[in-house]
């Protein structure tokens, strides 16, 4: 199993962040899938997540000031993933956080670590989307 840890500081405050990156939108935003379908169940959300030849349960709920998620299942690339996002609140915006422990499906030589190695890209896109979302157009600030 690998770890993996991007961060951020984004001008707009953690109910801004939350209010427009709800559990779809953040699987949009990591850019490897497309959302197939979203459905409440208790306390979490599941969204499945759809790429090429493959559909994933992702199970996230909120914990401990942090939003929280899992491949849910066995289906999916990963015979492990989780993943933390924590909001850190400053003067000057927001400190966002992923976190991320990933654990290749797959018998592959070094497999754990192409894993971790494409689900740091996925968080970087994912918090490059939030920093997009609330970036001032120049010009107009």
């Amino acid at each position: 199993m690998r770890e993996v840890t991007v961060s951020r500081r984004i001008d707009a405050t953690a109910v801004e962040l939350s209010s427009r990156f709800d559990p779809p939108a953040i699987v949009e935003a990591e850019g490897s899938f497309t959302v197939a379908d979203v459905r409440e169940d208790g306390d979490a959300t599941v969204v499945v997540a759809s790429g090429p030849g493959m559909s994933l349960p992702l199970r996230f709920e909120y914990r401990e000031d942090a939003l929280y998620y899992t491949q849910e299942g066995e289906q999916g690339p990963f015979e492990y993933m989780e993943t933390w996002l924590e909001f850190d609140e400053r003067e000057d915006g927001t400190e966002v956080r992923f976190r991320s422990s990933v654990s290749l499906a797959a018998p592959l030589p070094f497999g754990d670590r192409i894993a971790a190695w494409k689900r740091k890209g996925e968080l970087e896109r994912a918090l490059e989307a939030m920093a997009d979302a609330f970036q001032t157009p120049r010009g107009e600030g």
